[in-house]
């Protein structure tokens, strides 16, 4: 009777956690807010590194640079967004036989910003025409919306990934130029 008790507990309970589980739902995250995810990436995409064979490949590379001791950086995309920003996506490459030690000039001088993580705060776009110059946007928090929290260094052969928000110039400016510490200036242009 007790052996009776115990299967049929066990099978009601069974039952439940079924039911629970096919109630809530794996979903497929469509309803996680887009505008967070941003947040997300920056403190996330600075902390990989992985080898040059590995790194995935762009369509597209709207503009490479040759910075010190044998570092590259090639700027993959700058996209205009409805919401008033540009989002540039890009890449550091170490090419060079060494690891390189990312310089704290990348953060950018401002002291708001001193005692914040490692991040592409440093980097500019200027729109010559119009002679303006645009800096990283910031949250709430005082934090730039860039990947942040990278590893100090750059492994030869790895890459780091790196996005930077900025307010969006006039729709009717298509280029800019991106300043960035350690790196020649270069002229992109923006999509949308």
């Amino acid at each position: 009777m007790r052996k009776a008790r115990r299967t049929g507990a066990a099978a009601l309970l069974v039952a439940m956690l079924a039911f629970s589980a096919a109630a809530c739902g794996g979903g497929d995250g469509g309803g996680q807010d887009k505008g967070a995810s941003g947040s997300t990436a920056s403190r996330d995409s600075g902390k990989t590194q992985s080898k040059s064979d590995e790194t995935p490949e762009t369509d597209t590379v709207l503009a490479t640079v040759k910075g010190d001791s044998g570092v590259e950086m090639d700027i993959t995309s700058a996209t205009r967004d409805s919401g008033g920003f540009v989002t540039v996506n890009g890449q550091i490459k170490n090419t060079g036989g060494e690891v390189y030690t990312t310089p704290v000039q990348w953060g950018g001088e401002e002291e708001a910003l001193a005692d914040a993580d490692r991040s592409f705060a440093g980097m500019t776009l200027v729109d010559s025409k119009a002679k303006k110059r645009y800096y990283v946007l910031r949250d709430t928090d005082n934090r730039p919306l860039t990947t942040s929290g990278y590893e100090p260094s750059i492994e030869a052969g790895a890459t780091l990934t790196f996005f930077a928000q900025f307010p969006a110039p006039e729709a009717s400016t298509h280029e800019v130029g991106v300043q960035f510490p350690g790196f020649p200036n270069a002229t992109i242009e923006i999509s949308g």
